[in-house]
């Protein structure tokens, strides 16, 4: 047995070389140059604590705004903030790989570790297991199933109706935050399965599966920071995490919903493929059977997962901004309203006569800029040819580096000096502003867009959520009045991978009377 002073003796000198490493690998790194925090340079920690506290944004703006374009927030990691470098870090090429952050999203099945094709770090399983079912997420693909949407948008509407607008419920506080997560995850039912989560009609989170999938971002945002922490707590059988700030997520309800359908469809396959419902799920069996050496059925459970665990809460999150912004800008309201009136859109609204409208796709886009779905850099390795950055300075190969959405549409360079205002007009031509001088800011301003990422691993759902927002967002404006309960009161605001609000509690009451009878009408019919 080590006596007292061996035991501090030995401690010591192990303190003391863990230091001596850390100061020798700070003064060898080729990022000794890049400004950032002093322990970042040192160690992930900081970042850790900084996701943990849900300060991340603010931290980055703040650290940009004062260092400039390339901060140093790891020993091997740098945020960029320089959009004219968006397209080399996330090129359609995929020569930037993901890093090991992404490897917190894995699964363990059978105590073997399993990617899936939003984790992967590797193109070619990407590729391999994604190219079979892209056309699925093509807008034309979209449209072909925008049916299913609009049987959602009438359940939500039937619901706000009877529990916040008819007889006794006249008057009634409407959280809309509530009732927009529950129609985007009917909605991915129906697309996915062609049923709905009953969600809306329960007017509760049934099955637990928002909190389930909300967990899997809490947990991903801050152990991603550290992936390694991920072996000895998510993939590790023997760690309880009863105890721990930081909650493993249990995919098991969300994974036991999909098996049930994947296995009730399989059991009527050979009736429903012929003419069935046209749903994802269809179309997952049909390109499994086209392509039986790659898409087992484990991976078409895989694709199920992976459309309602990410498919819904960032059109959610993104739906909530966009109605949150237009209930504190009344002029902004007004005139989408005004155009919304004068188009005399259908019930529900129609992507393509909602696509149409100017004003109504600039409030999309500056919904899309005020409140990006995800609060985080998008890390990436950089290859072997380095990474230059706008000033000349050189990015070491294997250095971590990505950009924060949050960061980025906060430029005023590029959205001018109002960034922290709610103004769609900024997508717009201006009264004295030339075709070209247009033409030119809008590109510039598109092209720093990484709402839904970008290059060869951007968002597949894209397609899905843009449809959405634009029904959506014109039906509630065209059928109802909507007013925030008090305007002193700020919606609550969740920092984790994904930036979850809470909280927009309005007062809804119908408006016009030829809209209602429309709505009627096509209640009858369906």
């Amino acid at each position: 047995m080590l006596d007292g002073y061996t035991f501090t003796l030995i401690a010591g000198f192990g303190l003391g070389f863990l230091v001596l490493s850390h100061v020798v690998a700070y003064l060898r790194s080729p990022l000794k140059d890049i400004p950032g925090p002093l322990l970042a340079k040192f160690t992930n920690v900081w970042r850790l604590i900084d996701h943990y506290n849900a300060t991340q944004i603010s931290t980055q703006r703040r650290l940009h705004e004062k260092l400039g374009p390339a901060v140093r927030i790891g020993p091997n990691v740098v945020s960029l903030s320089d959009p004219k470098l968006l397209k080399t870090v996330y090129s359609t090429r995929g020569d930037y790989l993901k890093s090991d952050f992404y490897t917190v999203n894995d699964a363990v099945q059978d105590g073997q570790v399993i990617q899936n094709v939003f984790g992967t770090r590797s193109n070619s399983f990407h590729s391999r297991y994604m190219r079979p079912i892209q056309k699925l997420y093509s807008m034309n693909s979209m449209l072909s199933m925008e049916g299913l949407v609009d049987k959602t948008i009438r359940s939500l509407c039937e619901q706000i109706e009877n529990r916040f607008i008819d007889g006794k419920n006249a008057g009634k506080t409407c959280d809309i935050a509530d009732w927009v997560s529950f129609y985007t995850w009917d909605a991915v039912g129906e697309l996915t399965f062609s049923k709905d989560f009953g969600f809306l009609r329960g007017g509760c989170d049934q099955m637990q599966l928002i909190q389930t999938a909300e967990s899997v971002m809490h947990y991903f945002g801050i152990v991603g920071q550290m992936p390694i922490l991920d072996k000895f707590m998510g993939k590790n059988p023997w760690f309880s995490t009863t105890r721990s700030p930081i909650k493993f997520p249990n995919f098991g309800r969300a994974a036991g919903f999909c098996f049930e359908q994947l296995t009730e469809r399989l059991s009527n396959y050979d009736v429903e493929k012929e003419g069935g419902r046209q749903d994802f799920l269809r179309e997952f069996l049909k390109i499994k059977e086209e392509n039986p050496d790659i898409i087992s059925n484990n991976e078409v459970l895989g694709y199920l997962l992976l459309n309602i665990l990410a498919g819904a809460d960032t059109t959610a999150i993104v739906q909530k901004g966009i109605i949150y912004h237009l209930l504190r800008n009344p002029l902004a309201k007004a005139k989408l309203r005004d155009e919304i009136n004068t188009a005399a859109i259908s019930f529900p609204a129609s992507f393509a006569e909602t696509k149409s409208l100017p004003y109504l796709d600039a409030v999309i886009k500056e919904g899309l800029r005020m409140h990006p779905p995800v609060g985080n850099i998008l890390e990436r390795i950089v290859p072997t040819s380095g990474l230059t950055l706008s000033d000349g300075r050189m990015i070491s190969p294997g250095t971590i580096v990505g950009m924060n959405q949050w960061v980025i549409s906060r430029n005023k360079n590029i959205y001018g000096d109002d960034v922290e205002a709610f103004r769609p007009e900024r997508w717009l031509r201006g009264d004295n502003e030339t075709s070209v001088a247009y033409e030119a800011r809008l590109k510039t301003m598109k092209e720093a867009d990484l709402s839904f990422g970008g290059g060869n691993r951007i968002c597949t759902g894209r397609y899905m959520a843009t449809c959405e927002l634009f029904k959506v967002t014109a039906t509630l404006f065209s059928l109802y009045d909507i007013e925030l309960e008090d305007l002193g009161t700020d919606w609550t605001v969740r920092l984790w991978w994904f930036v979850f609000t809470d909280d927009i509690r309005v007062k809804v009451s119908r408006r016009a009377d030829d809209l209602h009878k429309m709505m009627a009408r096509d209640r009858d019919e369906n």
